[in-house]
Parts: C-alpha cells; sequence; structure tokens
C-alpha cells in the first residue's frame, strides 16, 4: 500500500468504526463538532496549528502554506474570539484545503455553509481574533482533547473526530476495511440472534435471571 492509498482510503471509513479500532484517546470530545448540515465526511493528513488565546495569526498565515488535501488541524483552546471568518474559508477552499477542525470558534459560518467548506469547531462568535502572536507551524498540538501530530489523518463527520496516528495510518485502514466487509455481510437477523446470545450471556453471568 502507497502512502497515497493509505490516505485516500479514509473517506470511505465511518469515524464509528475508527473509534471502536482506536479507542477514546483518539477520538476529539464532543464540543469538537459540524458547524453546518449535512456536511460531508472530512477526511485527510492533519497541518497543524497552534494559536494562542485572543489570536488567530497562524491559522491566517496557514491557509497560505497548508497543502492541498490536508485537514488544517488547531489548537486554540479560546471561545471568546474568532479563528477564522469566510473569507479565510473561501481562500483555503481554493487553495485545496480540505477543511478545518478547530480547538476554537469561527465567525460568518453562513459563508462557509454556502461555500460547502467543512469546519469542525467549538461554536460561532463574531468577534475576530488579533494578529500579533507567532507560533511555530507543523509541530504537534492538541485539539479536543486528542495529540495530533503532522500527518496524522484526521476523519471527521456527525458522529464525531477521530484522529489516525500518522505511523498506524495502514495498519487501521486495512482493519476498518475488514471490520466493515464483515458487517456488510451479516444480515439484521444473524445480528440481532449474536447481540440477544451475547446480552443474556452477560446477564447470565451476573445472576440476572427473566
Amino acid at each position: 500500500m502507497t502512502d497515497t492509498d493509505a490516505i485516500s482510503g479514509f473517506p470511505d471509513i465511518p469515524p464509528t468504526t475508527l473509534a471502536d479500532l482506536l479507542g477514546r484517546e483518539q477520538v476529539m470530545d464532543i464540543g469538537i463538532r459540524p458547524l453546518w448540515a449535512p456536511m460531508p465526511r472530512l477526511a485527510g493528513p492533519a497541518f497543524t496549528v497552534r494559536c494562542r488565546p485572543g489570536d488567530n495569526l497562524m491559522l491566517h498565515a496557514a491557509i497560505h502554506r497548508a497543502p492541498a488535501g490536508s485537514v488544517v488541524v488547531v489548537e486554540s483552546g479560546d471561545v471568546d474570539h474568532a479563528l477564522a471568518g469566510g473569507n479565510v474559508c473561501a481562500v483555503a477552499q481554493r487553495r485545496g484545503i480540505a477543511g478545518f477542525v478547530l480547538d476554537g470558534v469561527i465567525r460568518d459560518v453562513a459563508e462557509a455553509r454556502q461555500l460547502g467548506f467543512p469546519v469542525f469547531a467549538r461554536g460561532v462568535i463574531p468577534i475576530p481574533g488579533t494578529k500579533e502572536a507567532v507560533e511555530p507551524l507543523g509541530v504537534p498540538v492538541r485539539c479536543g482533547g486528542v495529540e495530533v501530530h503532522p500527518g496524522d489523518v484526521v476523519v471527521a463527520d456527525e458522529e464525531g473526530v477521530v484522529v489516525v496516528p500518522r505511523d498506524r495510518r495502514e495498519e487501521v485502514l486495512d482493519a476498518a476495511r475488514a471490520r466493515l466487509a464483515k458487517e456488510a455481510a451479516q444480515s439484521l437477523d444473524a445480528w440481532q440472534e449474536a447481540h440477544r446470545a451475547r446480552i443474556d450471556k452477560i446477564l447470565a453471568e451476573h445472576g440476572h435471571q427473566d
């Protein structure tokens, strides 16, 4: 499997499947959510950005530097000042950036929705941040409680945001495809029968009687 294959396969994998394989520590908290709907699944390698609270300079720098296809992931932790607005989203989209995952807030969400540009964030506020604080790009960041490294694969939709570590991409993609194929081959009747047997077994082990 080539490096490109390891990235391109992830749009077909639901975050729920990835969460089952990776566990809680790779799933962002429920505050990081899609800001418009219906939003297509977002998937791509992380381009990491750190913004100081109240300042959005480095996100505004990142839209001119992030490679096409990347997901811009921002550590901020500030919900009082917008990291981006409509023009920033438009330029990012024009440059081929896949979308934003922000531990913070934006403004002009109607413009992002009209563009069809995916934004996962903590919410919306009309107050812009300043542009003064210079921070390095492409360093590990913390977003939604998950440590994200450059090149990690970010997969997000209405079910949540999952981060696949870069060095586990091929392993996780293969396991996810196998899991989905197995689920697709099982009828609902078969699933129901197996599920009932499993639940009844657990209840019986704990002394529960019908």
